[in-house]
């Protein structure tokens, strides 16, 4: 008996009925030999961990633009977060584990350079040239089957390829083989509440700590039911998540869910739309067409085929290459000094 097969009797022994096990899983899109020591789930966790995409995570923004602080979250520490949260409450429920981790580190590897500013303009773009609205969620999906190991993608296994395009709450075109909008898996609604809470209290957190926000301005009811400091806001999330949850799905309490919902609606309010927020907005709406107008005059033509492949190109750009890149075609460059003769 190998490694794998030992994991894979070890899931069927301590994992919920609901749990998802690896040995059962819909499989690849392209076959490929087992691993003998890495169960399907633990391989795709690894190819995400190791790809181009998950390591530009780093330099993009999370919610605040170009963060000059060392303590501000990226995309990347969010995606960590995010899968954090999500082992606790799998962990604690019996689902499992590594497809938790799998789906929560792939799931944001097609977010756009400036945050949800540049997803915005992407949209836009992707509208005016009659292609689908472009979303970050299948996005990300397109990255690890077609755009990564130089368009081989990462031949992830459905069950991950599904969590991924459905973490988000906002609606999908239902595609790629899968026949709804929602997780098909326990794993997958686990990511889908661990993002909601992992961006709402660190966005919070940032907030503060950027000086957006004073800790006067936060609504007490969000105090009082959550918590005063950010770890007792996501302990008192999670655990009532954990309690709340079952066979018949991950949810939250009415109570916890009603504040959770009125600190979204306090930072959409006061940060995602805040003053701040709309002085930036046309800057990156700016920065990213221009870059996408300067690429498009090197198409021979303007097919669906030349505008997806730009919006790849965008959406793939960490904030400071998308600025480098504005600057060089954008900003006038200095002539170089010459000697004189004296």
């Amino acid at each position: 008996m190998n490694l794998r097969t030992r994991w894979e009797q070890l899931e069927a022994e301590i994992l919920s009925p609901w749990g998802t096990k690896s040995a059962e899983t819909r499989g690849r899109a392209r076959e490929e030999p087992e691993c003998t020591v890495r169960t399907a789930f633990q391989r795709d966790r690894d190819r995400i961990i190791h790809c181009k995409s998950f390591r530009r995570l780093k330099h993009k923004t999370q919610v605040l633009l170009l963060p000059e602080g060392d303590h501000y979250r990226t995309r990347l520490t969010h995606t960590l977060e995010v899968a954090q949260i999500a082992r606790t409450i799998s962990r604690a429920l019996g689902l499992n584990e590594d497809l938790t981790e799998a789906i929560a580190l792939g799931h944001d590897l097609g977010h756009t350079p400036f945050g949800h500013m540049g997803e915005r303009t992407l949209r836009e773009l992707a509208e005016e040239y009659g292609l689908p609205p472009f979303r970050h969620a299948a996005q990300s999906l397109r990255v690890v089957e077609h755009l990564e190991k130089k368009g081989q993608g990462l031949n992830l296994t459905w069950e991950v390829r599904n969590g991924i395009l459905y973490h988000s709450k906002g609606q999908i075109n239902v595609r790629h083989g899968f026949t709804q909008n929602v997780p098909a898996t326990h794993e997958g609604w686990v990511v889908r509440i661990a993002d909601s809470v992992a961006y709402l209290n660190h966005d919070l957190d940032d907030a503060l700590r950027g000086g957006i926000l004073r800790t006067a301005q936060v609504p007490s009811g969000i105090i009082r039911d959550l918590g005063d400091s950010h770890g007792d806001r996501i302990d008192t999330i999670v655990t009532d998540i954990i309690q709340q949850s079952g066979a018949e799905g991950i949810t939250m309490s009415a109570p916890i869910m009603e504040t959770v919902e009125q600190l979204r609606h306090f930072l959409y309010e006061q940060v995602y739309s805040g003053q701040r927020a709309n002085r930036e907005r046309p800057k990156v709406r700016h920065v990213l067409r221009t870059l996408f107008f300067h690429l498009l005059q090197g198409e021979s033509r303007e097919t669906a085929t030349a505008i997806q492949e730009l919006i790849d190109f965008l959406s793939g750009m960490t904030d400071r290459y998308a600025l480098h890149y504005f600057q060089q075609i954008a900003m006038p460059s200095p002539w170089p000094l010459q000697r004189f003769p004296d």
